[in-house]
């Protein structure tokens, strides 16, 4: 099997995990317990995830915002130490690079994480567009990355860390904690749509703290989830993934991510093409999709009003915990009201579905 291994392989190993190949690395795409029981445990009680495939970049010097604010559709001025903001990052048409999350570690110093499969086109990006004091750099290889989320993590997490050391506010972070005796940063983020937590330490640390993490949840029904599970779980919250909800040929307007372009923010890259977009429309708009018929509709599946199409899907799957199958597309605005009776074409035979207001599932 082609593809970087990251930290944890051997405990993937070790725990059963069935490997493949996803954003040039081998991940696990379930454990033994299998995507139902995963994404279950994630809803009710707890779930560990993998994610060192991620990329970290720092973005450093007196000129460091500027540059971000240069670079992405969210403002960056006002942030607090601590604070982690998502934005879009979008070309000069509008279309998007990636998403990702920036964390402030104080005045002049960011953490930014991005997307495993765009880490090198992101870094050749944002460097190709650095000016100024600013310094760039790409320091993926020296991270692990763990994710615990559901509504048991943070009962889980206080068996390890020090209640100094669990961050309180969503979308905030701890610099330089620890967590079982191991030095990291902790974020209070996820993709799951839960309550949860992000941990960041040295790649040699990362198997012990796995190790760790799953002995402290296991009373508590900890399961180590697989990437199955992660594309469930965040199409149940209806969160993006680049590639699907969001591409080169996909705006943030288009995407439903308005509300992370600041328009009123002197310049950055896109702002002439998305403010052209706001001002005219978007051709098509990402919806939520209620299968009603029988079927499970998949990506990349036409979307039909009688004979004519009128958009494509972006992802699906049937969701374990709402029980029922859900997609999400980008379809042309005047399909797009809540209620509208759809079709989608799978392989040949059309199912049925209803356009609903997203997100599917809420916390």
């Amino acid at each position: 099997m082609e593809g970087k291994k990251t930290p944890l392989y051997e405990e993937h190993i070790r725990c059963g995990g069935k490997m493949v190949e996803f954003g040039g690395y081998i991940l696990p795409v379930q454990y033994a317990a299998g995507v139902i029981k995963e994404h279950l445990a994630v809803r009710t009680a707890c779930g560990l995830f993998d994610v060192s495939h991620m990329g970290e970049i720092l973005v450093q010097g007196p000129d460091a915002l500027k540059n971000l604010n240069h670079l992405l559709t969210n403002e960056f001025g006002g942030m607090k130490d601590g604070k982690a903001r998502y934005s879009p990052m979008c070309m000069e048409n509008g279309g998007t690079v990636d998403d990702l999350i920036v964390y402030k570690v104080k005045d002049d110093d960011y953490f930014v994480v991005v997307n495993a499969a765009n880490k090198d086109k992101d870094f050749a990006w944002m460097s190709g567009h650095c000016y100024g004091d600013c310094r760039m750099t790409d320091v993926s290889a020296s991270y692990g990355q763990i994710a615990l989320q559901g509504p048991l993590a943070e009962r889980i997490l206080r068996k390890l860390a020090a209640e100094e050391d669990i961050p309180k506010g969503y979308y905030s972070a701890l610099f330089a904690r620890t967590v079982g005796g191991i030095k990291c940063m902790i974020s209070r983020t996820g993709y799951t749509g839960e309550d949860g937590f992000e941990f960041y330490m040295a790649a040699e640390d990362a198997p012990i703290m796995w190790r760790k993490l799953l002995e402290a949840g296991e009373p508590e029904g900890l399961l180590p989830c697989g990437l199955g599970c992660r594309d469930t779980l965040r199409l149940e919250a209806s969160m993006p993934l680049y590639g699907h909800e969001l591409s080169e040929e996909i705006s943030p307007i288009a995407s439903g991510l308005g509300h992370f372009v600041k328009m009123q923010k002197e310049e950055f890259i896109g702002k002439e093409a998305l403010a052209k977009e706001l001002a005219e429309g978007s051709t098509h708009i990402r919806v939520g999709l209620k299968v009603t018929g029988k079927g499970i509709i998949r990506e990349h599946q036409e979307v039909m009003d009688g004979e004519k199409q009128i958009g494509m899907t972006t992802s699906g799957t049937h969701c374990p915990y709402l029980g029922y199958p859900i997609a999400m597309a980008m379809l042309e605005p005047e399909y797009a009201k809540e209620g509208t009776q759809v079709e989608a074409i799978v392989r040949g035979r059309r199912v049925a579905a209803k356009v609903v207001k997203l997100p599917f599932f809420h916390r």
